[in-house]
């Protein structure tokens, strides 16, 4: 498609208030003026979107396995954490549930034990390597870890 002075216009608009470009984007859409779109930066925003999207819920996600395996394994800092641990799971959670799609439920799926391990990283150091019981795969499911009710039994 041979670029336009509307599309030109559009590029040096995009390198110089994106807020702008975006609003200009949505009017064209709208309009059904797709010849006069910005494609290359279009693809790169909705890309990055995608991206930006799947780093909310993986890291919403690490967060509610950090405070789980702290509150079921950090015995020494129960009594004094245990309520906090508690709220920040139920927070994390029903953030998860505001952002959660159907694709970025696939998504954690398959990206559980990558989060898993992240998770349990952060944990060694924040325990500085006190707890040896720490399990190095998951043992909860993605269903118990986004279920609102979901502790573990053992507490």
């Amino acid at each position: 498609m041979p670029e336009t002075t509307s599309n030109l216009r559009l590029k040096n608009l995009y390198e110089s208030d994106e807020h702008l470009w975006l609003e200009e984007t949505i009017k064209l859409l709208k309009t059904h003026q797709l010849e006069e779109l910005d494609l290359e930066n279009l693809i790169e925003e909705l890309e990055n979107l995608g991206r930006r999207d799947k780093a909310k819920v993986a890291s919403l996600l690490d967060q509610v396995i950090r405070h789980l395996l702290l509150l079921q394994y950090w015995q020494a800092e129960s009594q004094f954490n245990s309520a906090h641990w508690k709220a920040e799971i139920r927070s994390f959670r029903n953030q998860l549930k505001r952002h959660l799609t159907k694709n970025l439920h696939q998504y954690l799926e398959t990206e559980l034990a990558s989060i898993y391990d992240d998770a349990l990283g952060y944990v060694i150091d924040k325990t500085e390597g006190k707890i040896d019981n720490l399990p190095q795969s998951c043992t909860y499911t993605l269903e118990q870890l986004l279920d609102i009710n979901y502790l573990p039994e053992n507490l």
